[in-house]
């Protein structure tokens, strides 16, 4: 298809109209070519090694060899319009700040950062059913916006104190099996949510950290935690197994004997111990915990965002298959540990115990 001189020249306007930065690689691109289009190959003299911007320009245009100035502006008028066509059919994004309304959490957006509060904080943030689907929501949303980094922390003096055991209380022993069915896709569908989470994940700890809170912390980027938190995951008191892929991240993490200590003999962590066994990133005062942590995330989330989430990918996708496994595996097993008389029976003794 041959171009004209007017198709050149509206090229060039609408270029002016894109509004997303199509990058620095494309935007080389786009110089070189205009310049070979307006002026012929390259003749001008190199610019020095320090200049960087002008010897990055003089080498893209450079690069364009003896392209004719036709074939040079028929190749700026196609990648123009390849970039029009692009942001036309694009998906918007949901603006940061824009987010919807939950009843167990607060979402709010801001200096480039989406925060995700647990917001149960008189059953000290228990996840209950509702939770977990809104939980899955946020990360949809937050995976969508304009945000750079995603912060998941709680409101009040816990963390998260791990599954609202009240899921299990309004079970009635005829429906059993549906409901371990159900609830075995619902915590698959959680944790694969977190598993395939393309920005980076923090997790700002402020307190207490039970059951699930837990053990997805291995799927996190980083986590960062209040000296007055503690991290359990008394799975075996419970008659269950554990979950978050945990089995897997936390062995890894820590090696196999202080994972034991925790998933199978409930052992409790203090902050500073999760962070010398490489659960934690960084352990702060609580008295200047926000401060201090706020501080960080501030300062990543002017980092360029698309380099973050490319390098999150390159970190973490060797492992993605082995985790989806992973928490496969853990939650047939729990479906089979929900139905257990053991896994029953001490319910209900917590239940009990709850009540003296």
């Amino acid at each position: 298809m041959q171009f004209s001189q007017e198709d050149f020249e509206k090229a060039k306007d609408q270029l002016k109209l894109l509004k997303e930065d199509p990058g620095n690689e494309v935007k080389l691109n786009l110089y070189a070519l205009f310049k070979q289009a307006t002026e012929g190959p390259c003749n001008t003299t190199k610019p020095g090694m320090l200049d960087f911007v002008n010897k990055a320009k003089w080498d893209a245009w450079k690069s364009l060899g003896n392209l004719s100035q036709d074939g040079a502006r028929q190749k700026y008028i196609e990648l123009v319009s390849s970039l029009v066509s692009a942001e036309s059919s694009k998906v918007k994004e949901t603006p940061l700040g824009s987010k919807s309304v939950y009843e167990t959490l607060e979402v709010t957006a801001k200096d480039n950062i989406t925060q995700i509060m647990l917001n149960r904080p008189k059953v000290k943030n228990a996840i209950n059913v509702k939770m977990y689907n809104e939980i899955m929501e946020a990360l949809e949303e937050a995976a969508k916006d304009n945000s750079v980094v995603v912060v998941l922390t709680g409101n009040g003096d816990y963390y998260c104190s791990g599954n609202d055991l009240n899921n299990f209380a309004n079970v009635s022993p005829t429906a059993v099996q549906e409901g371990a069915e159900k609830g075995a896709v619902l915590l698959k569908d959680f944790v694969n949510h977190f598993i395939d989470f393309p920005k980076p994940l923090i997790a700002v700890v402020n307190g207490p950290a039970v059951g699930i809170a837990v053990t997805i912390l291995g799927l996190f980027d980083i986590v960062y935690a209040s000296d007055r938190a503690t991290f359990h995951t008394p799975f075996s008191n419970l008659g269950q197994t554990p979950e978050g892929c945990s089995s897997y991240t936390f062995p890894k993490i820590m090696g196999v004997s202080k994972a034991t200590e925790m998933l199978l003999f409930n052992k409790k962590l203090t902050a500073a111990e999760a962070c010398a066994q490489g659960l934690v990133t960084n352990v702060f005062p609580d008295n200047t915990f926000q401060k201090e942590v706020w501080a960080r995330l501030k300062t990543y989330a002017n980092l360029p965002r698309n380099s973050l989430a490319i390098s999150k990918q390159l970190i973490r996708s060797m492992e993605k298959e082995k985790l989806h496994e992973v928490n496969a595996q853990e939650c047939e097993r729990l479906k089979e540990r929900w139905q257990s008389d053991e896994c029953m029976n001490a319910v209900i003794n917590f239940f009990q115990r709850s009540k003296l």
